[in-house]
């Protein structure tokens, strides 16, 4: 009987004590400092919600293997122009050529134009792009499903999160990081994500290279834990 009561007392102070160790916790976790990056229209300046690179879809882009034709010229012609990272390609009696973020007709222009100046009288070129990088991004943290998806044309951050399982239940969804290679230098932004599901704010556009941190609620991770716990000793108390 004396156990009896000295395990029904151990539940009774558990159960007295959880709710201030719960408190206690929680305001721990809400003490932390904010995270340094730009939110709400600062945001948008590194992350907007159309991105220029979307401009020209056709654009040459660096890593871009493209095939050259040339009429009646068979040693002008080929398919493996790769342009390189400084967005340049080599072409025989053309020489380095500038390619980034120009189109194949554009290309194929230029080209035309110094072959007649100094080699054909009628050059007639064509370019197209045969192969591309693949475009990616990547999704961590309190997701379901963390992993490196396919970038779209049309991809962006709520889309993006929807192909990585959306975030968990314990996710800071407030609080979602966009990091991004801007004018050669990492950067990055936050998002409140609560905010663009209910249309209050844009959906910003998530492009190749791109990775999204999404960061863990230590509050709704407390709570987690705590309603997953307390049944339990309900149930050994009411049985007891």
């Amino acid at each position: 009987m004396s156990k009896l009561k000295s395990e029904r007392s151990c539940i009774m102070q558990w159960r007295s004590a959880l709710p201030v160790a719960a408190a206690g916790f929680l305001f721990g976790c809400a003490s932390a400092g904010p995270s340094p990056l730009p939110a709400g229209a600062e945001a948008y300046k590194i992350v907007p919600e159309y991105a220029a690179q979307d401009i020209a879809a056709d654009a040459i882009k660096p890593g871009d293997r493209l095939s050259v034709r040339v009429f009646g010229e068979p040693e002008l012609t080929g398919d493996n122009y790769v342009v390189d990272a400084s967005g340049y390609i080599q072409v025989p009696l053309v020489g380095e050529l500038i390619v980034l973020q120009q189109s194949p007709r554009q290309i194929a222009a230029e080209m035309e134009r110094r072959l007649q100046a100094r080699y054909l009288k009628n050059a007639s070129v064509t370019v197209s792009v045969l192969e591309r990088p693949l475009s990616n991004f990547a999704v961590e943290g309190d997701v379901n499903q963390p992993g490196v998806y396919p970038a779209a044309p049309n991809s962006t951050l709520l889309s993006a999160l929807a192909q990585a399982r959306s975030p968990t239940k314990t996710a800071m969804t407030s609080d979602v990081v966009v990091l991004r290679k801007v004018n050669g230098e990492r950067a990055g932004a936050r998002f409140n994500l609560n905010d663009i599901r209910r249309g209050r704010a844009p959906d910003p556009q998530i492009v190749s290279g791109d990775t999204i941190v999404v960061g863990n609620s230590a509050i709704k991770s407390a709570w987690r834990d705590i309603l997953q716990t307390a049944p339990l000793f309900n149930i050994f108390y009411i049985i007891k």
